[in-house]
């Protein structure tokens, strides 16, 4: 896969400045950094197909986890070229003919709408696919690896330090973190490391993965068609998250703080 991006360092942030009123009746004027929103238009094979709200961070990675996760590629070997605008404004992702093939086989699809509300869009029926998930390869795994994680993200992230408005996911292989990245929301932040994973080509059938968000369906179901065989997150889980991790052997361990965790599932 041949990758051409032309975008660098992007404002993440803004000064803002506000008017801070106390409950005693004290009224300042004060200033503060906001996060940006960043709107990136993905087009397949030169079709608009989805509309992505996010950081401007991290753009390839993103695009390639929500590539993988909503199944339209299975591997980064589905790709051809990779291409970003100079401002981040675009990307341009063509795939190859194969792939191409089996993405607009199916003419039927229905949104399904996700649990956050950060105005994602998706356009057409790349979405439609055959590929149906399948149960994830367990691995043995050690609470201190989990551990290690909380205590990273526990310590600080450092968009969060300075707004306390992002989600942040961490990547880890055994008690190695790889990688760790922040975003508007929880989803973007989960696909931007399963991209990172595919970009440089690591096995995410050996990583576990921790979210700062809760664990619905939607957030499962990424990692599942990832291959990712650990789940973890700071936050809970729901009932139907909890049966889909049973059904398809993920391992989904939450509210994993520095000091306890809950194992919802394991195999």
């Amino acid at each position: 896969m041949h990758i051409n991006e032309q975008y660098h360092d992007l404002p993440l942030l803004e000064t803002q400045t506000y008017q801070f009123i106390g409950r005693e009746g004290e009224i300042l004027t004060k200033e503060e950094q906001v996060l940006n929103e960043h709107l990136i238009d993905v087009y397949l094979n030169d079709q608009l197909t989805m509309k992505l709200i996010c950081l401007p961070q991290h753009l390839t990675e993103l695009v390639l986890g929500r590539l993988l996760t909503e199944h339209i590629i299975q591997s980064i070997d589905d790709v051809e070229q990779f291409y970003i605008c100079e401002y981040g404004k675009r990307a341009k992702v063509y795939l190859k003919q194969s792939q191409t093939t089996d993405a607009k086989k199916n003419t039927s699809f229905v949104e399904t709408t996700p649990t956050c509300c950060t105005g994602n869009h998706i356009l057409n029926d790349y979405f439609s696919s055959d590929y149906p998930p399948v149960p994830v390869t367990p691995i043995e795994w050690k609470p201190e690896w989990i551990f290690h994680m909380a205590d990273t993200f526990a310590d600080g992230m450092p968009l969060h330090g300075v707004t306390f408005a992002t989600h942040s996911c961490l990547l880890a292989r055994r008690d190695e973190i790889l990688f760790s990245c922040e975003d508007i929301g929880r989803h973007n932040a989960l696909d931007k490391v399963i991209g990172y994973a595919l970009r440089h080509q690591i096995d995410l059938t050996e990583c576990m993965v921790y979210s700062s968000g809760r664990i619905p369906t939607d957030m499962a179901m990424k990692a599942i068609y990832a291959g990712i065989p650990v789940l973890s997150s700071k936050a809970s889980p729901t009932t139907e998250a909890i049966e889909l991790a049973k059904a398809y052997r993920l391992t989904l361990v939450c509210a994993a703080r520095r000091d306890r965790m809950k194992v919802f599932s394991q195999v």
